[in-house]
């Protein structure tokens, strides 16, 4: 059966608060409770993630399946829309309709779409559960002028370390996830989670479409690796300034570098590295005085080195 999605609302500018979206562990829909055995041959229980494929199709044409943890398929299928170039940020949307059952989504628009030509060239990314970036995408970000006078605060990264990893979260309780975070300043807005940190992204995108959200003064913080795919989808929402938990691939360095986007990786505790855009940081904080992240908030590949 179909379900028609609510739409969205347009936000207040003034109205963003911590948090607005946030994960959810105890929606039992997104984990379930497993046993086997540890290294000790002992019986053990544990949570593991649910993941589900989503046909995404956009007016009649099916456009790509996506494994997913399912908890917001139309900011997703917009989202991933969108960074596609399938869907234009003036289209006017005028349903969408998922149904769980046969794990379909699809977008209605009132123009007319038609990319076959399109899905015949694409490129698959490292992404987790289905990376693939079209190849008219790198000839776009070609074009896009990232704001050179955005800045990112040393306080800033360390109150965001904080606050994000200190939050309930699907990973917390379950792990095998990445997290992906829109953020203002010191401020985490709209947190997401999924199996492909892609996905997570996408989500933000699609929430920002549906709810009028500019990327004007906004940063995104990430837990998974800073690749090219996570670059050119930040570079394609215009946001300025990715920041990562985890390290860097070459390639995405060097589109950032060429895009002008800040990227900042390894960023746990009093720690980060910055390998592009760094004219954009503002030292304002002695790393001395910020304490070391607790090893109970620490996540994958995290540790004191």
């Amino acid at each position: 059966m179909f379900y028609c999605m609510s739409p969205g609302y347009a936000f207040d500018k003034g109205s963003f608060v911590e948090f607005t979206v946030r994960p959810d562990p105890e929606n039992p829909s997104l984990t379930r409770d497993m046993c086997g055995l540890d290294q000790d041959g002992k019986e053990i229980g544990l949570r593991v993630i649910e993941e589900r494929p989503l046909t995404i199709f956009l007016n009649a044409q099916e456009i790509v399946t996506v494994m997913t943890i399912r908890d917001h398929p139309e900011y997703l299928a917009l989202g991933y829309l969108l960074n596609q170039r399938m869907l234009l940020p003036d289209d006017d949307v005028t349903a969408i309709d998922f149904d769980p059952d046969i794990e379909i989504i699809v977008v209605r628009t009132k123009r007319k779409t038609d990319y076959e030509e399109k899905l015949r060239k694409k490129t698959l990314t490292s992404g987790c559960a289905q990376g693939t970036i079209f190849g008219d995408l790198m000839e776009h970000i070609e074009g896009i002028e990232l704001p050179k006078n955005a800045v990112v605060k040393t306080s800033w990264l360390y109150g965001l370390s904080h606050k994000i990893n200190s939050q309930p979260s699907l990973y917390l309780t379950a792990g095998a996830i990445h997290g992906c975070v829109l953020c203002q300043a010191d401020r985490p807005l709209i947190y997401m989670e999924d199996v492909g940190r892609h996905n997570a992204i996408d989500k933000i995108a699609g929430y920002m479409f549906r709810n009028g959200m500019t990327p004007e003064g906004k940063m995104f913080y990430t837990t998974g690796r800073l690749t090219s795919e996570m670059v050119l989808k930040t570079v394609q929402m215009g946001i300025p300034v990715l920041i990562s938990r985890s390290g860097f691939t070459a390639w995405g360095v060097e589109l950032a570098r060429r895009t002008n986007l800040t990227l900042i990786g390894r960023a746990k505790g009093k720690r980060f590295i910055a390998l592009a855009g760094e004219e954009r940081i503002l030292f304002d904080a002695d790393a001395r005085t910020v304490a070391d992240e607790a090893r109970h908030h620490r996540r994958k590949g995290s540790s004191a080195a």
